[in-house]
């Protein structure tokens, strides 16, 4: 996949002050304040940042934790995963694979079938709707 690279002042002029804050900064939007945290309209989850598809709404549920959550992506080459030791805990992030946005964070603790809970940022995701 060829990556999307563009200077700081173009991501800044493209997304809005939250998104540039989360997708660019690392930074997290506060729980059941974003979007799509409790939306169940069918559609494909694109990053916000260059619109490659992230995560299926037939892959989302209601984790309980405020943020968008998906149990596996669209695809796995879609998404990388990161080691993050920020607050003083280790764990994995999750960026989009073409454009490097931070997305959130992947946790174990999620449902069937994978077990994995993709605890996502509203700010970084876009809903195409079906």
């Amino acid at each position: 996949m060829e990556k999307i690279v563009k200077p700081d002042a173009e991501w800044k002029a493209q997304l809005t002050k939250q998104q540039y804050e989360v997708m660019r900064k690392h930074g997290t939007e506060r729980a059941f304040t974003g979007e799509y945290h409790a939306t169940k309209d069918p559609g494909m989850y694109e990053c916000a940042g260059c619109g490659l598809p992230l995560f299926s709404s037939e892959a989302k549920f209601d984790s309980g934790t405020g943020w968008p959550s998906f149990f596996q992506p669209v695809s796995k080459e879609n998404v990388a995963e990161k080691e993050d030791s920020s607050w003083f805990m280790k764990r994995t992030e999750v960026l989009c694979a073409r454009c490097d946005a931070h997305l959130g964070h992947v946790f174990d603790d999620g449902p069937n079938p994978t077990g994995l809970r993709y605890c996502m940022n509203s700010a970084s995701l876009k809903l195409k709707k079906a």
